[in-house]
């Protein structure tokens, strides 16, 4: 295994997010291979980096720093619900049923960065998985597909740094809170 050595990376792209459970990602699998039948073509998110993102950061020099503000958050285990899909423009997302719970903690992640001086992309936070990027569609373009929902919990998000490599993005979990 290639470790790095954080500290000799000078910038790189940071965000905080929910890793999947099985089920959730059996989920997103399903609904790839439905789009696959019906001949779209496109970036498919791999199975690895799937995952529900909370903040993004972009280009950051100090992971610690983030850690440091994602230690502060606290909440407590909840559930959440996946189902049917949606798009923006030729991006595919999964998404999840409105939850207070998890709508609260992507604010206390956000207000945790603010507190310590951590800048993040402000978009309004809308709770999705992309599963399919760049769509191009041989056939007709797919609507919305229902899916049988399902739950999952959150026990715990994470801080992740992207990399490009030579087959597509690489996300690599860097600190995680429980």
């Amino acid at each position: 295994m290639f470790i790095i050595d954080l500290k000799e990376v000078e910038h790189m792209r940071l965000f905080v997010a929910v890793k999947l459970s099985p089920g959730a990602k059996q989920l997103i699998k399903d609904t790839q291979m439905i789009f696959r039948k019906l001949d779209v073509s496109g970036n498919y998110t791999s199975e690895e980096n799937m995952h529900l993102t909370l903040a993004f950061i972009g280009e950051y020099d100090d992971p610690d720093k983030v850690m440091d503000a994602l230690n502060e958050v606290s909440f407590e285990p909840f559930e959440i619900t996946l189902g049917e899909t949606g798009r923006f423009g030729d991006l595919w997302w999964m998404g999840v049923y409105k939850s207070g719970e998890l709508d609260l903690l992507a604010e206390k992640v956000r207000k945790a960065l603010d507190d310590k001086g951590v800048p993040y992309d402000p978009k309004k936070f809308k709770a999705h998985i992309t599963f399919l990027r760049r769509a191009v569609y041989k056939g007709t373009k797919p609507g919305r597909i229902p899916a049988e929902p399902v739950k999952m919990p959150v026990e715990s998000f994470s801080l992740f740094r992207s990399d490009r490599g030579r087959y597509g993005m690489i996300y690599t979990e860097i600190g995680k809170v429980q």
